[in-house]
């Protein structure tokens, strides 16, 4: 008889495992942020793509930017990790962390969503989503929280549902989400919720939104990203990779995986802060690539700035949300849970790229963002 095989010891993921606060490990507060400047090695599943070409940036400091950023107060934070103001390919300040270098790669959270505002403009363009027809036409097998909402109004954050994104609630839904965005393991091994049968199980009733602000919901994204999977022209990383190429990052751009190998475009992307400039001057070359084929959809980009669009929040009531990104009218840009915020003045083309890391109990504090818009918005006027 053959020697009896055992399994060797094993203990569960430290960084994947959910423990107190219906967080897990690489998001506990006390290690938030190691986790956001190493998400790239801490999730479930990570794509790493690099762009055939590099867009070079020159280092021209500007000394009435320093002094506006001085003035912000917002890299004197602790919870600062970095920014970069750019202009063309021009670097006008740049500023890290002790802890934190210029190549290192930093959870962006929801910044990403701005890749589903460049992927599904080309697809508006090109006929295959009409944003007036209801979700349920490109995706009959959803639940009641969107079937019947438009996708307009997915687009705008403007759907009202059972869906709840507070991360103040340890048992919002935002984290269940997490699980179909490889960020968490589910317990007692049972088998990941794949981003298809998470938006499938949400339900609601009305979607109208009748709360005069917008209903900020990360689950609306991945249903973006679904509508782009259902209705062909290419798989949604076939668009990420092109983004990547238009953009001409220099690092690496990793981006987390569903267990059905869908982008988390709703906040799974990591890259330096040199290369989100490096994104955010493409929104301001309204996705004229570096080298190669152009991305996204001018006019929807331009039109997202003036359109009717609901107000943000009470805090920051000058900010409406727009097409899967923020707008003052003059600025887009997007927040990101835990600090990080991606301003593009679309007059003058300057970019403001700032990545920092809240460790609070919640990792989110409403007023912290609001400070750092107004500080970025006082940044990109210095002249």
């Amino acid at each position: 008889m053959g020697r009896e095989v055992t399994r060797p010891p094993s203990v569960p993921n430290p960084d994947l495992t959910v423990g107190k606060g219906n967080k897990q490990g690489w998001n506990q507060p006390e290690r938030r942020r190691e986790g956001f400047h190493n998400g790239h090695a801490r999730w479930r599943r990570m794509l790493m793509i690099r762009a055939r070409h590099t867009l070079v940036l020159r280092d021209v400091p500007d000394s009435r930017v320093t002094a506006a950023v001085d003035a912000s107060g917002i890299t004197r934070n602790p919870a600062f990790s970095a920014l970069v103001v750019a202009d063309g390919d021009r670097v006008l300040h740049s500023s890290h962390a002790s802890d934190f270098g210029p190549d290192r790669p930093h959870s962006i959270q929801s910044v990403t969503k701005l890749h589903a505002h460049l992927i599904l403009g080309e697809l508006i363009a090109s006929g295959r989503v009409d944003p007036n027809l209801p979700v349920a036409r490109y995706l009959p097998w959803i639940g009641t929280a969107f079937a019947t909402a438009s996708v307009q109004d997915v687009l705008d954050m403007n759907v009202d549902n059972d869906f709840t994104e507070d991360y103040d609630d340890p048992h919002s839904g935002c984290y269940a989400e997490e699980e179909a965005l490889g960020w968490r393991l589910p317990p007692d091994d049972r088998a990941e919720l794949t981003m298809r049968d998470f938006a499938a199980g949400l339900t609601g009733r009305d979607p109208v939104n009748r709360t005069g602000y917008a209903l900020y919901k990360s689950a609306n994204t991945d249903v973006l990203t679904l509508i782009a999977a259902a209705v062909g022209g290419g798989h949604p990383l076939e668009r990420v990779q092109a983004i990547v190429d238009a953009a001409g990052y220099e690092g690496g751009f990793h981006i987390s995986l569903s267990p059905d190998l869908l982008p988390a475009l709703s906040g799974g992307a990591c890259l330096s802060a040199r290369d989100l400039a490096r994104f955010g001057l493409l929104l301001a070359r309204r996705g004229r690539a570096v080298v190669g084929a152009d991305v996204g959809n001018s006019g929807f980009l331009e039109g997202s700035l003036q359109r009717l669009a609901p107000v943000l929040s009470p805090t920051r009531g000058w900010v409406r949300y727009s097409n899967q990104l923020m707008t003052n009218g003059r600025w887009v840009g997007h927040a990101g849970y835990g600090g990080q915020f991606l301003m593009v003045d679309m007059k003058t083309g300057r970019v403001a790229a700032f990545l920092s890391v809240l460790e609070n109990d919640s990792g989110y504090d409403d007023g912290y963002m609001a400070g750092v818009v107004r500080g970025l918005e006082n940044v990109l006027a210095a002249r």
